[in-house]
């Protein structure tokens, strides 16, 4: 999205955003469904973080190593190789995104067709 397309939208939400609605179901269900909403193909949902570290695993990296109840995978993962007094706030300092371009992301993301 450009500067100026942000602008815009910017505008449209807040003219959107002049009508009042009510608490109640019967108000809110009247709203408009967003063109956008209906006409768009997919979207797409990025979720990184320091749990990317490793490169093991999900989001739920710590959880299924160190958790309740850890997962046998895991934990063997992190004993093969890492030393055993890591800690999962030691992968933060190693979270650099050095080969990060989020240009790049947008140009895949407008190619998938993703609005």
């Amino acid at each position: 999205m450009t500067c100026t397309q942000l602008i815009t939208f910017s505008i449209v939400v807040s003219t959107a955003l002049a009508v009042r609605y009510e608490p109640t179901w019967d108000s809110i269900d009247s709203r408009p469904l967003p063109r956008w909403y209906d006409e768009s193909k997919f979207g797409i949902f990025i979720h990184w973080g320091v749990f990317s570290v490793p490169s093991f695993g999900s989001e739920w990296f710590w959880e299924r190593w160190q958790g309740p109840n850890p997962n046998a995978a895991y934990v063997n993962f992190m004993k093969k190789n890492y030393r055993p007094d890591w800690t999962y706030a030691d992968f933060a300092s190693q979270f650099t995104a050095e080969f990060y371009d989020p240009d790049q992301w947008a140009d895949i993301l407008q190619a998938s067709g993703a609005q």
